[in-house]
């Protein structure tokens, strides 16, 4: 007689996706997301305090920028880095970042299914975009010129990365039929579509931000060059 494992129930869509290592969260909802606030409050902390004392004199965009880069880096580099490493095991797991994905995978189960998209993508987001997030908070603090042309880069992949997350998921749900959210308005408007949304927009005002300041550089480059020439 043949031993069949029999299937674990879970609450994410489709249901038929199978979760054979599939534990339930054990903690509470608001603790998580508390918890995940008071690590985010603390990053802010850190990085004012650290561009108050690096560079007094900062504007308030640039202090913005750097707080913004390493928020942005810590996420990148340690959460979404546990999802990389971890992504095969992650439906059993009961550490804070674990049940954090697995309550944001509510809107999204593809990431407690070893998706291929979603690897290769949260992978490069990790340790490319992470680290790289840090030595753009170096930039600013220094004032390197190499800042824009950094900040540039980060910031195209971080708004490409999220359209072709929407793209994907999206074909799925038309051409596929496959639907990867459940019903609650809630976890697809704040999990799927807020959070995310976060870095397209902050990442194309980055973006914007850089271009202005290259163009500018080039042409006062360009103006300069032109008054050389005429003396």
């Amino acid at each position: 007689m043949t031993n069949q494992t029999a299937p674990v129930s879970h609450n994410y869509c489709p249901s038929t996706i199978h979760l054979p290592h599939y534990a339930t969260n054990t903690t509470p909802v608001f603790l998580l997301i508390a918890q995940f606030g008071i690590l985010w409050i603390a990053v802010l902390g850190v990085a004012l305090t650290i561009i108050h004392r690096a560079r007094p004199t900062a504007s308030r965009s640039d202090q913005s920028a750097f707080v913004w880069m390493c928020l942005t880096g810590s996420i990148h580099l340690f959460f979404e880095a546990y999802f990389v490493i971890n992504h095969q095991s992650l439906a059993s797991s009961q550490d804070l970042f674990g049940q954090l994905w697995k309550e944001y995978s509510l809107s999204d189960s593809r990431y407690l299914t070893s998706d291929a998209f979603l690897v290769s993508m949260e992978a490069v987001t990790a340790f490319c975009w992470g680290p790289l997030a840090f030595f753009i908070a170096y930039c600013i603090a220094a004032q390197h010129p190499a800042r824009h042309a950094l900040q540039l880069t980060m910031s195209l992949g971080q708004v490409y990365g999220d359209v072709l997350y929407y793209a994907t998921s999206l074909f799925d749900f038309y051409y596929h039929g496959m639907e990867f959210c459940r019903p609650e308005g809630y976890y697809f408007w704040f999990y799927y579509f807020f959070m995310n949304f976060i870095w397209i927009a902050v990442g194309s005002y980055y973006a914007y931000q850089s271009a202005v300041e290259i163009t500018r550089a080039f042409g006062k480059l360009g103006e300069l060059d032109r008054k050389r020439k005429s003396n």
